[in-house]
């Protein structure tokens, strides 16, 4: 009786250290979870950074122009009910990635393909106006690429506009020669478009009859073809191997290779391709020059998603009616009224009447 005490105390004396042996595995699992957890906090923080990174290197890639500034108050009223207007330009630099694109040997940069894309209020619908580069029209009086003053200017082809002002005076002379204010502009260069083709794995289009045009370098057998980078940029650019070799007969290869391309992006899932999106968009954002209202990646992706409802194989295609020019029947001019009957219906954003998708120059189409 004596000894139990002490056997009492041995036992608790050697419970004692066991205890404390057993308490020490849950605090080893607490430290285990917090190097976890600051691991995931550094993983998270390190993506963090470096999805910031990825967008400030592609944001910056992205140069805007300040239309408000460029154009001033000059400007056509914009209509509560006119839907969206957005002039798209191809441009043919031949600087930088562009030059072995399309040929190098020629100087200067021109518009060589430029469309209005009207998107109706609502935006399920859409209509490209296509302006042929060689028509004839009065450039507003602008400011030159060289900072000077430019005087207002009849009779000049509508694509030497571009390399004489730039973009903006290209944005001035749409609006007046159309009365409708454009919301914004796009231009892509030659670089640019091909690398878009390329990121999205080719376009495919279909040809009715065979395509041989040593110029561009396009030789396509009647059939459905998907085109690469080049083969694309030959596509559009060709204009010796359709119709009459003249500028418009290229004009309907552009418009059909536009629905294509878009109706190829829509249906390709770059969400799901973190990969493919980077690489779109990186090749996107080094080529294009946009407005200010357009000019980062936020704005972009809004005004894209806002279009989302647009089916591409719906959208019309009408290319300006021109006629032949008296005094040179290498250029062309707006036709009346058939034009203005256009624009009215732009501005208006009404249905545009089938008399006005007529052009008596049609380019042997």
């Amino acid at each position: 009786m004596t000894h139990a005490p002490t056997m009492t105390g041995s036992r608790g004396s050697r419970r004692a250290p066991s205890g404390r042996r057993a308490a020490r595995p849950p605090r080893r699992r607490r430290r285990v979870w917090r190097w976890v957890l600051l691991c995931l906090v550094l993983v998270v923080l390190a993506a963090g950074g470096t999805a910031y990174w990825l967008y400030r290197d592609l944001d910056g890639n992205i140069e805007g122009v300040d239309l408000d500034r460029a154009l001033g108050d000059d400007r056509p009223e914009k209509l509560p009910t006119s839907g969206q207007n957005l002039l798209v330009l191809g441009s043919d630099s031949r600087s930088g990635a562009n030059a072995d694109l399309g040929g190098g040997q020629v100087s200067g940069a021109r518009s060589d393909t430029a469309l209005v894309l009207h998107i109706p209020e609502g935006r399920r619908e859409a209509v490209a106006i296509s302006i042929p580069r060689d028509t004839l029209v009065t450039r507003p009086e602008c400011t030159g690429r060289d900072g000077s003053a430019l005087p207002s200017a009849r009779r000049v082809m509508f694509n030497s506009v571009y390399a004489q002002a730039g973009p903006a005076c290209v944005v001035k002379t749409v609006e007046q020669m159309s009365g409708v204010r454009m919301d914004h502009f796009v231009e892509i260069d030659f670089a640019g478009f091909k690398g878009l083709v390329d990121a999205i794995g080719g376009v495919p289009v279909t040809v009715e009859e065979d395509i041989h045009d040593t110029s561009s370098g396009l030789d396509l057998s009647a059939g459905t073809h998907r085109l690469d980078g080049t083969q694309a940029l030959q596509f559009v650019r060709t204009r010796h191997g359709v119709g009459d070799g003249s500028d418009l007969g290229r004009i309907g290869l552009q418009q059909q290779f536009l629905v294509a391309l878009l109706s190829e992006i829509k249906k390709q899932d770059l969400l799901g391709s973190p990969t493919k999106t980077y690489r779109v968009a990186d090749t996107l954002t080094e080529s294009l020059t946009t407005d200010s209202g357009l000019a980062s990646l936020t704005r972009l992706a809004e005004f894209g998603r806002s279009m989302n409802g647009v089916d591409p194989s719906t959208m019309e295609t009408i290319m300006l009616p021109v006629q032949y020019d008296a005094q040179d029947p290498n250029r062309v001019v707006a036709a009346q009224p058939q034009a203005d009957e256009l624009w009215e219906a732009v501005r208006k954003d009404e249905e545009i009447p089938e008399s006005a998708k007529k052009s008596p120059a049609a380019g042997g189409r």
